[in-house]
C-alpha cells in the first residue's frame, strides 16, 4: 500500500541547507559581476511593472540585472570599509533599500543614462498611489461599455442606469483628485475609462567603476 503524502516528512535541516546554497549563489554571482564587468549601477524602480522591467533585462542581455535581494546584493558588496569586496562598494550597498537593485555593464555611463531617462511607460494607476489629476466623468450615456456592466459602475459608486441598453452616467461624477491617495475602487474606474496616471521607470541613483 503506497504511503499517504501526508505521511511525508520535510527534513528542516535540509530546507535550511537548501536555502543558505541559494544564498551563497546568489552572493557569489554579484561578486563574479563585480569581477566581470567595468561599471555597476544602483538603480531605483517607480511603479514597478513586471513585464516592463522584462523588456529592460532584455535590452540589456549583455549585462547582468540583480533585483529583489537587497540584503543579500548589500552583503555581497560589502557593506563596510572592512568588508567590502572592492574599494568603496560600500557605498552601493548603502543604497540598496526599498524598489532597487544593481546592473552590471560594460556600457559607458552616457549610455546608460541616456537609455533610462528614455525608458518610461505609461501605466494605470493603482490602489496606494497619488493622483496626479482629477479625474470627472461627465453625465450622460457610455456607449463603449457593455450595457452588462452596469450593476458594476454601480457597486463602484458610480450613479448609473440603462437607459435602452445604454449605461448612462445620470451625473458628473468625480473618480478623483489631484494629489488624493487613490482607493482600490478608484483604480478600477480609472482603468475601465482609460485614464493612465502613472509611469514605469527606472532610475539611475549611484555608479561605482
Amino acid at each position: 500500500m503506497p504511503k499517504s503524502k501526508r505521511e511525508k516528512k520535510v527534513s528542516l535541516t535540509q530546507t535550511r541547507k537548501k536555502g543558505l546554497e541559494f544564498k551563497q549563489k546568489i552572493i557569489e554571482d554579484v561578486r563574479d559581476c563585480v569581477d566581470k564587468y567595468a561599471r555597476i549601477f544602483t538603480f531605483s524602480v517607480q511603479n514597478m511593472r513586471n513585464v516592463q522591467l522584462k523588456t529592460i533585462r532584455q535590452d540589456w542581455k549583455h549585462g547582468r540585472f540583480f533585483f529583489g535581494k537587497n540584503s543579500l546584493m548589500a552583503v555581497a558588496v560589502g557593506k563596510t570599509e572592512s568588508d567590502e569586496y572592492k574599494d568603496n562598494l560600500r557605498f552601493l550597498a548603502q543604497q540598496l533599500k526599498g524598489q532597487t537593485g544593481l546592473l552590471f555593464t560594460n556600457e559607458t555611463k552616457k549610455n546608460v543614462l541616456k537609455y533610462f531617462d528614455e525608458f518610461r511607460v505609461p501605466d494605470f494607476a493603482r490602489s496606494g498611489n497619488q493622483a496626479t489629476q482629477t479625474v470627472i466623468l461627465e453625465k450622460g450615456p457610455i456607449p463603449d461599455l457593455s450595457h452588462a456592466m452596469e450593476p458594476q459602475l454601480r457597486q463602484l459608486g458610480l450613479p448609473t442606469s440603462l437607459q435602452r441598453g445604454v449605461i448612462t452616467l445620470l451625473r458628473d461624477f468625480t473618480v478623483c483628485e489631484a494629489g488624493q491617495t487613490i482607493t482600490p475602487e478608484q483604480s478600477r474606474i480609472l482603468k475601465l475609462f482609460g485614464h493612465m496616471m502613472v509611469d514605469f521607470h527606472v532610475t539611475i541613483e549611484g555608479m561605482w567603476s
